[in-house]
């Protein structure tokens, strides 16, 4: 079948997928879901793909219910502006009331929330029926005279009522379900739509880590909220029905049951509300811990180089620790809560027996009123069993309201900022232009007047933080602006300076949901330098590249970023600092294909922020900022006249810093919960085992008592009425009794599985994060980030809240089936012939249903990744996304992909509708064969023994269902401890620390040996670097050059241990580096990485996380870092709060940061990979100065795309395709005129001009 076309990007596509055939299904095969046998059987025979699910209802779809739900909250966010007017109007003061999302909710889905409520209403009204007609039942074997039809009717309406109570049920839960999934993604792609719109204030105030939580925890408790919400007038309604039914057979006595109620309730419900303090703190932790971990994962590469795991390790596991004490105390509290819901059915049947026996001596409990009652007390049991719950997460859902609320209602970036619509002679206008990040803030911008004429090549230079890329910001309209007009021109194509990669393949990234024109493509790819590139990926333009573009070099990502921005054709072009992460030749050529006057963009208005000043000659406008103005302004030779000579205008780019404010289908092993149970330890697993026998034992013997108090109360004569009295008191206080101890025992047993779960908690947390940092750096560039998080999120929140959750239930109604079947089989040992067959078909639909159900579970949880990881991406990429304008279409992917897991979901709730109506089928069956048996035995049993077999018959639908789900659900969530498990068998990196280590003070000479040396990333990639073999003298400095994909970067992840070898050796001061730990051999070696990554904390934590340095120590090294005075103009100094990523940093200030880093290690080997790439010609000379000073006495490799700062190494080592081609000083290398020659000359570097170029 083709199921609804929906519009993805301007296109529109087909799924290939089955239509659901429930529309067409007649109602008999709707109300018993046999319209999806075929999908049941269809994973019976072989494991489940997409394709083979059911597609959604047109109306379950996210193309349908996000519009809709956007429509009611747009009027709702209208409608309290209006209502603000008003009042202010009124008042004079303002209504600081937000728009109710609750209320947008309600309007988007009550006619189907009406709906769901009357199925409710229907199962409530037949689940007391129940309890009636087998009052009629006892009453008729008690007058065993009747006419015996009638009790064959009684069997028959029992059966009718309780079959049609399951089929509404089940109408109910699917409606539900639904309901509450839609509630889910409807929000979310509010969510999703809000994080495009952010002003870069809001963006602050709402980490990355906050909005995935939103996402993914508050929205999911509005979910869970849905569901539930029928429950809060459900549970009252039945509490009010038992009551009223129990008067009928008790009298005033129920009084005293509801005096038991109003006494215990409250309690629970300040139980619930500290649980919801706790929790409300736990998500605070929560928040922060994800926020934590989403950043050791993205600059994970960095605490491998300078091993730090143990120091992260230690600051989220601290953090893991608070949330478990959170959980720890919230936990104690539902102990309590389950304590005194055990409690409550037991107190509330015996202070009502007691008081019926007080009110009147001569009352008897019959068989009629002591089975009825117990029925009804055992339905009062579930409600109240819920409503603290329910009252629970209503209190958490107001908080995750509120926090929804706080997000939805942010400020947006306003686009009546700049004036798009401008037609006039120029393409790009500022007039007294004034930019903060936050409309109350320092301006970061000041004073701009600047027009920059259509089609003009654009050169925008300065100092390190002087506001170059806030102007940028500022013409897309992500700043602030504070007084001025702004104007725009058309079209815009962004380039950002730290390049955006999408997790698709590259073509992809490339044509950016444009239509493809070959031959203009091939234009572009030429033109960017891609086509050597794309020979080398295994499967050219269609390799799949990793989330951030991990699997391609820093290059090679900016060179992505740049052709899409080319193939765009848009009319403004913003390039920030494109060709400092490229080789000088590769940066000429992209100069000259594609931003220079005979590129392919030699028509557009460019923009280029550059720290290259030798292409100034070529600018048509040369813009220089200084502390966020505009200091001058000009073609390169009137600067020239205005500032003498070149010298002078470098001297005015270095003046004072200034801040810049910125698929498996196999069952889950049962090894895996044996994994779970050594977590939780064996000591209590035993203990809960011994303390859920007790209480089942005791809950039979209960009843038991019941039923021969009954039976002897049947013989009793008023003449012994005061012996009766004797043994009625003692058959109370012996009842009254047994239920205390089960009370301690149901105590005692949620006790031991709190501690025990917190301990499994912990254990599977830490073995996880331990596990994570110790796998190799190639399995973060071919794993989204998105999948690993979740492996943290909702896999632990899984361990955390449910797993333990279900193993307890399903010991418990194990032992409930067990103690239900032998029960029913003493009273009526015929049962036995009736049990067998229906065990046999439970067993036989749960195997025939679970092999299914899992494999959609499974595709469920996959497609849920897919859901976090594009959320995720467009986090990071909302800048470059809006630049370009495509907002829309990563809306329609988001809806695509959330698409996708409603289906899952979908097909998910509807194959456990299948299954519970065929197991609730087979339990009605046997509550007729027990009402059929009893029937038939007629005179020959107790009316006692009938309400026993027939109460617990009843009882036995509920919990054989009941064990069959949790069942289930265990191996459903044990999908989650195998997903944190599997990190356990994955190839590691060798260990941090071995047997053999190294002297303290190696290396002590600094000779690096590589030897026949050969690397490669992955095994099933050709190899990286062949037959490397030089050796460097001691404090030697040796520069490192080669076109892009040479392998410079590789040769320093192989000193590192990153990439491992593949053959042949390096030898550092006489010790094999693969002989020893790798944090023995990192931490003794020194690097400044390409991509200068900080992680939020302080400026002081971020330079020395082991705090193994003092204050005074940080200070030298900043001030030779040129950073000195930028921090003391910092209101906390070194105490100075670093946001998420170091976003509130220019890129050229972390880069000098990270040099501080290594200032701080010393050790006699420094690795210099592009290392100032990101900063300005002059910071370059002095931050060279500062490494030929302080590093004087190292050996130093550099690799560098400036081959001004290599220049003057004492030997230059040339490599192409991995391979050593020069090896010499370069004044012979330049003689010898071979690619070294080439690359100087394309450079513009002679040995006549070297020392005039070194000044430059």
């Amino acid at each position: 079948h083709l199921c609804n076309p929906s519009t993805l990007g301007g296109q529109t596509w087909r799924h290939t997928h089955k239509c659901s055939p429930e529309k067409s299904a007649s109602f008999f095969s709707k109300v018993t879901y046999s319209w999806f046998s075929r999908v049941i059987t269809l994973g019976y025979t072989r494991p489940l793909e997409r394709e083979d699910l059911f597609e959604l209802n047109e109306s379950d779809s996210s193309y349908t219910v996000c519009p809709i739900f956007e429509k009611q909250w747009r009027k709702e966010v209208l409608r309290t502006q209006e209502r603000q007017k008003v009042k202010a109007s009124f008042h004079k003061e303002a209504d600081t009331t937000k728009p109710s999302l609750l209320y947008a909710l309600w309007n988007t889905f009550k006619s189907v929330l009406i709906q769901v409520a009357l199925f409710k209403v229907f199962a409530d009204i037949l689940s007391f029926t129940s309890p009636l007609i087998m009052k009629q039942m006892i009453i008729f074997c008690e007058h065993s005279s009747d006419f015996g039809w009638n009790g064959y009717g009684y069997a028959m309406a029992l059966f009718v009522v309780v079959f049609s109570q399951t089929l509404i049920l089940q109408q109910y839960q699917r409606f539900n379900m639904l309901t509450s999934a839609k509630v889910k993604t409807a929000v979310n792609g509010l969510i999703y739509k809000k994080t495009l719109l952010l002003s870069n204030v809001s963006r602050q105030k709402f980490s990355t880590g906050e909005v995935i939580n939103l996402m993914s925890a508050d929205a999911q408790q509005l979910m869970d909220m849905t569901s539930n919400l029928n429950l809060l007038w459900s549970a009252p309604f039945q509490i009010l029905m038992v009551i009223s039914l129990l008067w009928q057979e008790l009298g005033p006595a129920v009084l005293a049951g509801v005096a038991v109620l109003v006494f215990v309730i409250p309690i629970n419900a300040l139980a619930a509300t500290k649980i919801k303090k706790l929790k409300k703190s736990q998500r605070r932790i929560k928040d922060k811990q994800i926020k934590l971990l989403k950043e050791i994962l993205h600059g994970i590469k960095i605490l491998k180089l300078y091993a730090w795991e143990p120091s992260y390790k230690n600051k989220i596991t601290k953090i893991r620790d608070q949330e478990l004490e959170f959980q720890k105390s919230a936990r104690y509290l539902t102990v309590f809560s389950m304590l005194t819901l055990t409690f409550i059915p037991f107190l509330v049947s015996l202070a009502t027996f007691r008081v019926y026996f007080l009110l009147n001596e001569e009352n008897i409990l019959t068989a009629t009123k002591v089975f009825t009652s117990m029925s009804l007390f055992n339905i009062l049991r579930i409600p109240l069993f819920e409503l603290p719950g329910v009252i629970s997460a209503v209190i958490q859902t107001r908080i995750s309201l509120g926090r929804l609320e706080d997000f939805l209602n942010a400020k947006e970036l306003l686009p009546q900022s700049i004036e798009t619509e401008y037609i006039g002679d120029h393409a790009i206008g500022f007039t007294d232009a004034s930019f903060s990040w936050d409309k109350r803030g320092i301006p970061v911008l000041k004073d701009l007047n600047l027009k920059i004429p259509e089609g003009a090549l654009v050169g925008v230079v300065g100092q390190v933080g002087s506001g170059k890329s806030s102007m940028l910001s500022a013409i897309l309209g992500e700043m602030e602006k504070l007084t001025g007009i702004v104007q725009r021109k058309g079209s815009v194509a962004y380039v950002s300076q730290q390049a955006w990669i999408q997790n698709c393949i590259l073509q992809e990234n490339i044509l950016f949901g444009s239509i493809m024109n070959k031959e203009f493509y091939e234009q572009v790819l030429e033109a960017c330098a891609l086509l050597p590139d794309l020979e080398q990926l295994p499967k050219g333009d269609q390799t799949e590249i990793g989330e951030r573009g991990v699997t391609i070099s820093g290059g090679q990502q900016h060179r992505v970023s740049l052709a899409r921005a080319v193939y765009s054709g848009a009319d403004i072009y913003l390039l920030d600092d494109p060709l400092s992460a490229v080789d000088v030749h590769v940066g000429k050529q992209l100069f000259e294909k594609v931003i220079g006057s005979s590129g392919l963009l030699k028509n557009k208005t460019r923009i280029l922020v550059t720290h290259n000043l030798t292409l100034l000659p070529q600018m048509d406008l040369i813009v220089l900022m200084e502390s966020g103005r505009v200091a001058q302004m000009g073609t390169y030779q009137e600067l020239l006249s205005k500032t003498k000579n070149l010298r002078n205008l470098h001297q005015i780019i270095s003046e004072e810093e200034k801040a810049h404010a910125l698929k498996q289908v196999s069952a889950v092993k049962f090894s895996i919960i044996l994994q779970y149970l050594q977590a939780f330890g064996w000591f209590w697993v035993w203990l809960t085992m011994f303390t859920y026998l007790g209480q089942n034992l005791l809950s039979v013997g209960q009843n038991l008592w019941l039923s021969a108090w009954t039976k002897e109360a049947k013989y009793m004569t008023m003449n012994e009425s005061t012996e009766w009295k004797q043994i009625r008191s003692n058959k109370l206080n012996v009842y009254g009794l047994l239920g205390l101890i089960k009370g301690l025992f149901v105590c005692s047993g949620a006790y031991v599985i709190t501690r025990g779960s917190l301990s499994a908690s912990r254990t599977l947390y830490v073995q996880l994060l331990n596990n994570v940092l110790h796998l190799p750096i190639q399995f973060f560039e071919t794993n989204s980030t998105g999948q690993i998080i979740s492996r943290f999120t909702k896999d632990i929140f899984i361990l955390d809240m449910h797993l333990h959750y279900y193993l307890r239930l399903w010991l418990n109604y194990t032992l409930e089936v067990i103690g239900t079947i032998l029960v029913i089989v003493g009273a009526l040992p015929l049962f036995i012939l009736g049990i067998i067959p229906v065990v046999f078909f439970y067993f036989s639909i749960q195997r025939y249903y679970v092999a299914s159900s899992r494999q959609i579970r499974r595709l469920t949880g996959a497609s849920r990744s897919p859901v976090i990881s594009h959320f995720s991406e467009t986090l990071s990429g909302v800048s470059t996304i809006r630049a370009f304008g495509h907002e829309q279409r990563f809306i329609q992917q988001n809806k695509e992909v959330v698409n996708e897991n409603l289906v899952c979901f979908y097909n998910n709730v509807i194959s456990n509708r299948w299954l519970s109506v065929r197991l609730e089928f087979l339990g009605n069956l046997l509550v007729l064969l027990a009402a059929l048996l009893a029937v038939l035995a007629g005179n020959s049993i107790d009316s006692a023994i009938v309400g026993l077999s027939i109460s617990y018959a009843l009882n036995i639908t509920h919990s054989l269902n009941f064990w069959v789900k949790k069942t289930s659900e265990i191996e459903t969530n044990a999908v989650s401890l195998e997903r944190v498990c599997e990190y356990e068998n994955m190839d590691k990196e060798a260990p941090w620390i071995t047997s053999r280590r190294p002297p303290l003070q190696w290396p002590n000479k600094g000779v690096v040996e590589f030897i026949n040396y050969q690397a490669r990333y992955r095994d099933d990639l050709s190899l990286a670097l062949q037959d490397i073999t030089f050796q460097t003298h001691g404090e030697e400095k040796i520069g490192i050059v080669g076109r892009t994909g040479a392998g410079k970067s590789t040769l320093s992840n192989c000193l590192f241990r990153i990439v491992e070898r593949a053959g042949g050796k390096i030898i550092i001061d006489g010790i094999d580096i693969s002989t020893i730990g790798l944090h023995d051999l990192r931490s003794k070696l020194n690097i400044i990485p390409q991509h200068p990554i900080l992680f939020s904390g302080t400026l002081q934590m971020n330079l020395d996380p082991l705090n193994k340095y003092s204050d005074s120590k940080l200070w030298k090294v900043l001030e030779l870092c040129h950073l000195k005075e930028f921090v003391q103009s910092l209101p906390e100094k070194l105490l100075y709060e670093i946001s998420e990523g170091g976003e509130n940093l220019s890129v050229g200030q972390r880069q000098l940061l990270c040099l501080a880093r290594a200032l701080l290690r010393k050790t006699k080997i420094l690795i210099l990979d592009e290392a100032t790439a990101s900063i300005d010609f002059e910071t370059d000379k002095l931050v060279q100065t500062t490494i030929r000073k302080e590093f004087s006495d190292c050996t130093i490799l550099t690799i560098a795309h400036r081959l001004q700062s290599i220049i003057d190494s004492d030997r230059v080592l040339v490599l192409d395709s991995g391979r050593i081609v020069e090896f010499e000083a370069p004044q012979k290398l330049i003689w010898q005129k071979g690619l070294f020659y080439e690359m100087t000359t394309e450079a513009g570097i002679t040995q006549d001009s070297r020392t005039k170029h070194k000044l430059l």
